[in-house]
């Protein structure tokens, strides 16, 4: 295929040969416009992704994890934290840069539902965050696709992880 570095996922666009899903997602969003409009807007797109990410490493390393039941409750600890500085992140906006929906509010609806399976309350507290879930299901494009027999909400993980995997 001619990538730089084989990986999954890759994406083939043209004659654009991509790697990394989080170089993925910011390519897209180039492309169609969904990196932020304003320098502020930028920054906070870029702040919360690389939040995101190491938020979403956490809970892998956890469910991949030998000693998981050992370590499950000092992550339950955390997490509403966690879910606490997103909800002030978000604010009262509809989307956590801004006014418009951006890339990284698709790598937030990913790593805030995933926390929501794992511990179905984390979100009671908040909810700016559960109208943010509410919202992006809603749109029109997502909500279709989510009807589809090509929507898997699950596994979270791969059949490796002691937790997610089914």
């Amino acid at each position: 295929l001619g990538l730089d570095f084989p990986n999954l996922p890759y994406l083939i666009d043209g004659s654009h040969k991509i790697t990394q899903s989080n170089a993925i997602l910011r390519y897209l969003g180039r492309k169609h416009n969904l990196c932020g409009e304003t320098e502020e807007e930028r920054i906070r797109v870029d702040i919360l992704e690389n939040q995101l990410m190491d938020n979403r490493m956490v809970l892998a390393r956890l469910c991949y994890n030998a000693d998981f039941e050992k370590l499950k409750p000092g992550y339950l600890e955390q997490l509403p934290g966690m879910m606490r500085l997103y909800s002030e992140f978000l604010g009262k906006r509809p989307w956590f840069a801004g006014d418009k929906i951006t890339f990284v509010d698709f790598i937030a609806y990913d790593v805030l539902e995933r926390n929501q399976v794992f511990e179905a309350k984390c979100l009671d507290a908040f909810p700016n965050l559960k109208d943010f879930i509410a919202r992006f299901e809603g749109l029109k494009k997502i909500s279709d696709y989510m009807k589809t027999s090509r929507f898997l909400p699950r596994p979270m993980f791969t059949k490796m992880a002691t937790w997610g995997s089914n």
